[in-house]
């Protein structure tokens, strides 16, 4: 099989999905393994490396969508959507719920894609769990920074100094994301606040914090009362394959401090807040209700290097069932890697999917 690796083209993105011990791997498996000029510049993999390892270099995009599996970080984008074809497997974050247009594109083009965000579902998330513990690390960090008098913040200095307190965090969702960004908040010595929808989670947050974190099940009413004096809000809510739910008001903000934060992390599925939308690196944040928003949706590019070797180590072994047994005999054989599988000859074969956009659901077969 030959294995395409394109260069994003995403704002802000320079992860790639392949390293090249990675690539060697594959090509030592007999696979043809094709890398974009570039791909791996952003993180310090230069062409040559790959080179070495076995991998041909090719010049642009369309030499890479010629593959039999087109492997990349982020969903597809308008550019690449003239390379798709029939019979195509593209393995990515696909993020397809708020992306009707590329939904359609892709149901047209008959590609077969398997989303990282839902391999595993069923038993861990794999793939989307490393990112997931990147982005809520990453998100106390940037909520700092969107803190700042000079980026419309408040000016509070979240860590606090002598004698002036630290700051409040209140972070909705407890799962990957969630609880790291609780790792990080309370290790700065924050009021730090977590919302989740199962007890269970809480617990466990509360027996490796020792009481340094307030945990509470989610209801409206109590979360509307503890952001009121917070100084960041942090989103770590996401349902993988599905639209996130709206558990933030404008009304809810407009009760926050001037120049608090609000980091909605599952953007790529629509964010939790009624104000969310997407923004980019290179335009991260946004002012609404008084409140600076960060919904930048590929958050973990922002740490390159230490993303992809994460990511390159969650997708490797599902790169070499596909590459090496092909597309049937890979799901059948892996069950995580079937429920990856979100659209196949133009149908949508994901339940979650198709409810949340319209579609009609056809079982993977």
């Amino acid at each position: 099989m030959i294995v395409g690796v394109p260069r994003e083209v995403k704002d802000g993105e320079f992860r790639v999905v392949l390293t090249p011990e990675g690539a060697g791997e594959l090509a030592r498996a007999g696979q043809e393994v094709r890398i974009e000029r570039g791909a791996g510049a952003g993180v310090g993999f230069d062409d040559a490396q790959y080179a070495a390892a076995g991998a041909r270099i090719v010049a642009d995009a369309a030499d890479v969508y010629a593959a039999d599996l087109v492997v990349k970080v982020k969903e597809i984008y308008p550019q690449e959507c003239p390379l798709l074809r029939p019979g195509l497997i593209t393995f990515c974050f696909q993020h397809f719920a708020p992306a009707p247009g590329m939904l359609q594109a892709c149901l047209d083009a008959r590609v077969t894609a398997i989303a990282f965000e839902t391999v595993g579902q069923s038993s861990g998330l794999p793939i989307l769990k490393p990112m997931s513990e990147i982005a809520g690390r990453l998100s106390v960090q940037m909520a700092m920074w969107a803190l700042q008098t000079t980026q419309g913040g408040s000016g509070v200095l979240l860590s606090g100094t002598s004698g002036v307190a630290p700051g409040k965090v209140v972070i909705i969702g407890a799962g990957a994301s969630g609880s790291n960004a609780a790792h990080v908040a309370a290790g700065l010595g924050c009021r730090t606040v977590v919302f989740a929808r199962s007890r269970r989670r809480l617990d466990g947050l509360d027996a490796a914090h020792q009481g340094a974190i307030t945990a509470h099940v989610y209801d409206a009413a109590t979360l509307a009362r503890e952001i009121i004096d917070a100084d960041v809000v942090i989103g770590a809510v996401l349902n993988p394959g599905q639209t996130s739910p709206t558990l933030l008001t404008r009304a809810m903000l407009r009760s926050m401090r001037p120049g608090s934060v609000f980091v909605d992390i599952g953007i790529d599925q629509k964010g939790i807040a009624e104000t969310s939308r997407a923004t980019s690196h290179s335009a991260p944040l946004f002012i609404e209700e008084g409140i600076v928003h960060y919904c930048v949706p590929n958050m973990p590019a922002a740490v390159a290097r230490t993303a992809t070797l994460a990511l390159a180590r969650a997708t490797l072994p599902y790169v070499k069932a596909l590459s090496t047994k092909g597309f049937r005999a890979a799901i059948a054989n892996v069950p995580a890697l079937r429920e990856g599988v979100q659209l196949h000859d133009g149908q949508v074969v994901h339940q979650h999917l198709a409810r949340d956009t319209g579609h009609t659901f056809t079982p993977l077969i």
